[in-house]
């Protein structure tokens, strides 16, 4: 083995050779501080790299329909260009996945001021979100599945959040070709939680083409309208007759022109849906399909809502993994969370958590063929 790199877990059991293995090497440096490269892989071989910085996953492998395995995440192969010029690739955002208008919101009396990161508004966490930062890793040995857990505490202040915040993430990856997402935190002053992925995934292997061809269910029978800075205007707008409504498997390429003035303010789709019978236990929300390699993923969550991106900023100016250009469209996001700027709207789902509370969700990608 090379020098930096080792497993940490293989495990054989029930007399079949059924392996589940994590190993470490090297990334990079930044801030001083070691971030390495975690490779997980199951007995289906299906891998997920995934890096302490950012929490970024680097890799996710799926198989098609004639078995064969590819990376379905965009990325770089680099610590050095996700420093430089990183769209959040298969990032953890926090502390507040999406945005909040003005960067400000009052919590018990108090205003607090936000950076405006994104025009006039807060996104992701701000300027140095959890993103942008090297979390502490350990593997944690199951039965069943590898583990990888990452930890972090965000200072009291830090980009204007009150509360010192201890936050945990642990990836899990099955041998039903799961990729299991669990959030964890705690607060010693109230403040505003709400942690996603951000993972931009393109079922048809390393990119070959656009992800207008794949189909999207989602199961809601709302959205949340924006306005032309991408803010919630607090309504909950039926899908039915526009084209947001993805409650039977749709083409996204289908709609995503069409003169409606919510796809002129992102560009394409860029908005949060309000996911049906949403009642904090985990439930099978969306799906996403690639008609051409038969790829399907199914994503399960206990959140409220999810934002759908459909890549619209991608230009074709980023060279990703393996030398390949992401252009126009040619990644997604499905991002399980609460409402963007639910601090401003009472009437939305809260995102307070407080002293002696625990912040806990779960999401779970499942990869299969159909």
């Amino acid at each position: 083995m090379s020098l930096g790199f080792f497993v940490l877990w293989n495990v054989s059991c029930s007399g079949k050779h059924k392996t589940l293995t994590i190993k470490k090497e090297r990334f990079g440096m930044f801030d001083g501080k070691q971030a390495n490269l975690y490779t997980l892989t199951n007995d289906k071989g299906m891998v997920v790299k995934i890096t302490n910085y950012g929490g970024i996953i680097q890799t996710l492998t799926a198989p098609d329909r004639n078995g064969k395995f590819e990376d379905v995440v965009l990325g770089y192969d680099r610590l050095d260009d996700y420093l430089k010029d990183s769209p959040y690739f298969g990032a953890i955002v926090g502390r507040y996945g999406n945005r909040i208008a003005r960067g400000r919101f009052t919590l018990d009396g108090v205003q607090y001021q936000l950076a405006t990161n994104n025009g006039p508004n807060h996104l992701h966490g701000g300027i140095k979100g959890f993103d942008k930062v090297v979390w502490s890793a350990e593997p944690i040995h199951e039965k069943d599945k590898v583990r990888l857990k990452l930890t972090y505490l965000s200072p009291d202040g830090e980009e204007g959040y009150p509360g010192n915040l201890k936050v945990a993430v642990i990836y899990s990856l099955t041998n039903h070709n799961e990729l299991e997402i669990e959030y964890f935190a705690q607060t010693d002053k109230a403040t505003p939680v709400n942690l996603t992925h951000h993972g931009y995934f393109n079922l048809t292997g390393h990119c070959k083409r656009d992800i207008l061809e794949h189909q999207l269910w989602i199961n809601a029978d709302y959205f949340t309208p924006v306005d032309s800075t991408l803010i919630p205007t607090g309504e909950l707008r039926p899908v039915e007759g526009t084209p947001f409504d993805f409650r039977q498997p749709t083409a996204i390429g289908a709609r995503i022109n069409d003169p409606d003035e919510q796809l002129k303010y992102g560009r394409g789709y860029d908005h949060n849906w309000v996911l049906n019978q949403a009642d904090g236990t985990l439930k099978l929300q969306a799906a996403l399909y690639d008609p051409q390699s038969g790829r399907y993923m199914q994503i399960y969550t206990d959140q409220p809502g999810l934002q759908f991106y459909s890549g619209n900023f991608l230009d074709g100016s980023i060279v990703g993994k393996g030398g390949v250009v992401y252009k126009h469209r040619y990644g997604l996001c499905l991002e399980t969370q609460h409402f963007p700027d639910s601090p401003n709207h009472p009437e939305f789902p809260s995102t307070i958590l407080r002293p002696g509370e625990q912040y806990h969700t779960k999401t779970i990608y499942k990869f299969s063929i159909k």
